[in-house]
């Protein structure tokens, strides 16, 4: 007797109801079967061989389910993908943070979610900034840096870096089709700013580590404000008296130490070899940040707190050598100042900055949408192009007189309301790199400046 299927029409469920007499007894073999069925599914697929059944789903092929490949930035990190695993270990701490500071990013900073953060472009810059700090924030030796915290700085500005991968412009480009006709279409390539700055930063940023790196072996060492030696080869030799040129000034620095007769000449030699590359190094990150700086637009409420006249803002002397028809001399002008200290160099870069662009809104009129090259070259002979003209290279040469300046009002300004991302991350990249280099020539100088010392005692 054929045993029942598990489809059995009305027809079927008559005769077996004729063969056993019991409807019960049908259903209990009908169940029965089932669960062999369902078996046999599981077993398909799970991969186990040997089900005589296929699957009981003719348009759903069955095979095995494989894993996905984790994302290309979790690659990166060595990391799994969220709830893949969550027996974690500790060895996720590298991951989470990195999850940390990608939610500040996408919250603006503000940890209660409402929506009342900074802008991305803030978010990155304070980002860029605070690497900085975590890592070089107490680089004041020159020495190499720590593995752990060269493998942060370069993981975490990877991470932050591959925003721009994505920020593009459209040009216009042409497509051949398969069937050989050629038609206009819309791509994609890096903004031009990104293009031509990203890749120099990063050259620069290989070249910084790289003159660290190279303090390995040193015929100098550091002593601690209590005056012990810090650890270096060198500290067997010789001793000598530390010596500081800094007069009081930023006393919590280490200070170098040379031996009496002072370094040799290759070591000298080699020194200020290092000190003109990082001397270069930092004019090539000030000039891009200071050309990132000037295309940010100049927010609304600075225009509001500019003065109506700018010789109110940079006074009468200062305003009597600018005007003067004859040759400008802006260092002559700084000289007459008798510039002191860097809190006096930022004051007056302020208010030569604010008349710099009086004079600069004065000479615009009229052409208002046109930028300032462009309203420079037809208003030439104009008295407000000049003074704007004259307050940038005073401006240019109180920069380059103290390099390590902070930011002007203007700067900071333009930082704190940037909406655009890419210039927030060329500019925070630049500036960055920029203060790391000037700490690099200021170390360099400290050490030649002992070594100057010892050999003349």
């Amino acid at each position: 007797m054929d045993t029942p299927s598990t489809t059995c029409d009305e027809s079927s469920e008559v005769d077996a109801r004729d063969d056993y007499g019991d409807i019960d007894d049908v259903e209990r073999r009908r169940g029965r079967h089932r669960r062999e069925a369902s078996s046999d599914v599981s077993s398909e697929c799970s991969g186990e061989p040997g089900s005589p059944y296929g699957s009981p789903y003719p348009r759903w092929p069955v095979c095995s389910i494989a894993k996905a490949p984790p994302p290309p930035l979790l690659q990166k990190l060595g990391a799994a993908r969220r709830g893949a695993g969550r027996d974690r270990k500790a060895g996720d701490g590298e991951l989470q943070l990195i999850k940390e500071r990608f939610s500040k990013l996408l919250l603006g900073e503000d940890m209660s979610g409402s929506g009342k953060g900074v802008s991305t472009a803030v978010a990155i810059s304070n980002a860029i900034t605070n690497l900085y700090a975590t890592v070089f924030g107490g680089c004041h030796r020159l020495e190499p840096l720590l593995a752990e915290k060269r493998s942060m700085w370069r993981r975490e500005m990877d991470c932050l870096l591959s925003v721009c991968d994505y920020i593009v412009e459209l040009f216009p480009s042409k497509e051949i089709m398969p069937d050989g006709t050629v038609r206009e279409v819309m791509a994609t390539r890096p903004r031009s700013d990104i293009y031509v700055n990203l890749p120099a930063l990063e050259k620069l940023d290989d070249m910084l580590l790289e003159i660290l790196d190279s303090f390995q072996k040193t015929e100098f060492w550091y002593v601690n404000d209590k005056g012990q030696k810090d650890s270096c080869a060198a500290a067997a030799a010789a001793p000598c008296r530390p010596v500081s040129h800094r007069d009081g000034d930023k006393w919590w620095l280490p200070v170098p130490c040379v031996t009496k007769p002072g370094l040799t000449e290759s070591a000298r030699r080699n020194l200020r070899q290092k000190h003109d590359c990082a001397s270069q190094i930092h004019k090539a990150a000030m000039a891009i940040n200071n050309g990132v700086l000037a295309e940010i637009r100049i927010p609304e409420l600075y225009k509001q707190t500019l003065p109506k006249c700018g010789r109110a803002s940079v006074g009468d002397l200062i305003y009597r050598h600018m005007s003067f028809p004859g040759k400008f001399s802006p260092e002559y002008l700084l000289d007459r100042l008798e510039i002191s200290s860097e809190h006096d160099a930022l004051e007056a870069a302020d208010r030569v900055e604010a008349a710099m662009h009086v004079w600069r809104r004065k000479a615009s009129q009229g052409h208002s949408r046109s930028p300032w090259s462009a309203v420079k070259e037809l208003m030439e002979s104009d008295k407000n192009v000049m003074l704007a003209s004259r307050a940038g290279d005073v401006l240019l040469c109180l920069k380059q007189r103290f390099p390590g300046l902070s930011q002007t009002t203007l700067d900071a300004s333009k930082i704190q309301y940037n909406k655009d991302v890419g210039q927030a991350i060329l500019e925070g990249y630049s500036r960055v790199l920029e203060s790391l280099a000037y700490n690099i020539v200021t170390c360099i100088d400290d050490v030649l400046f002992a070594d100057e010392s010892a050999r003349k005692i």
